[in-house]
């Protein structure tokens, strides 16, 4: 499966990580920083609809993204029209990196989340030390106890976590650590087919106190409307914001069908 064999190559760049900078040295530096970190649960819980401005430069679904724009006019859009920004860090599926997401860090006041596939406490003081807001924590791929530790770390650390689900087991098992923020991921991780009406199957699960957020697979207006219906806090866009020549104008635009009915 596509997921097993990341979280295997996230393994081997772990190890190479840890050579260059160790894991106590690591520790320290997240434990020294002075950065006070930006809500990203704040950003996402006001009224009207949140959007996560993604930055990626591939995808196991999509292959290699041609860009439509230097980096710094992209962040800049998603400056004047997001709500928080997402930068994928994992190096070997998305050709990420650390380095992308400290550019964007010192371009953007935007809270930033690092996506990536975290599976060691050593990633985490890692996005302590890049400048990350929030992590992400994929259910899939951690159990309940890594659950649980990563997130209260993040917390520690005066971070927010987005708990990813794919279906109603992982949503228990999400709902179990009382998080803030939960993301439905509409891609399935061992197929990367597309649903959203993940997003509505799962929606009802959630109590209206935790910021819900739907990933993945969101591309034209009828989308927005359908998630709309779902009764969504925040929408995290990749793919459609990375193919176009002006993600501000689509997130206006999609920001303007969710909140006035259009």
């Amino acid at each position: 499966m596509i997921l097993d064999n990341i979280v295997a190559d996230k393994k081997v760049r772990l190890a190479e990580h840890k050579q260059r900078i160790s894991e106590k040295e690591m520790k320290e530096r997240a434990l020294a920083s002075t950065r006070k970190s930006i809500s990203f649960y704040d950003a996402l819980a006001k009224d009207g609809l949140s959007i996560i401005g993604e930055f990626k430069k591939a995808s196991p679904s999509m292959g290699k993204i041609a860009m439509t724009m230097e980096l710094t006019d992209r962040i800049e859009e998603y400056n004047r029209s997001a709500d928080a920004i997402s930068c994928l860090t994992e190096e070997d599926h998305f050709l990420g990196n650390v380095d992308y997401f400290m550019e964007i860090r010192n371009i953007s006041g935007l809270p930033m989340i690092r996506k990536d596939f975290i599976i060691d406490a050593y990633q985490i003081y890692e996005a302590k030390v890049i400048g990350a807001d929030c992590i992400l924590l994929i259910a899939a791929i951690l159990s309940d106890e890594k659950l649980k530790e990563f997130y209260a770390l993040a917390s520690s650390l005066g971070m927010d976590a987005l708990v990813e689900v794919h279906d109603e087991e992982e949503m228990r098992r999400a709902l179990s650590i009382h998080p803030k923020i939960i993301g439905v991921n509409n891609r399935n991780l061992k197929d990367f087919t597309i649903s959203l009406d993940n997003t509505k199957r799962l929606r009802p699960m959630v109590p209206e106190d935790i910021v819900f957020v739907s990933e993945s697979g969101v591309t034209q207006k009828e989308h927005i409307r359908f998630l709309k219906e779902c009764k969504v806090d925040a929408l995290l866009i990749g793919g459609a914001f990375m193919l176009s020549e002006h993600p501000e104008h689509l997130a206006k635009e999609w920001k303007d069908i969710y909140n006035y009915n259009k």
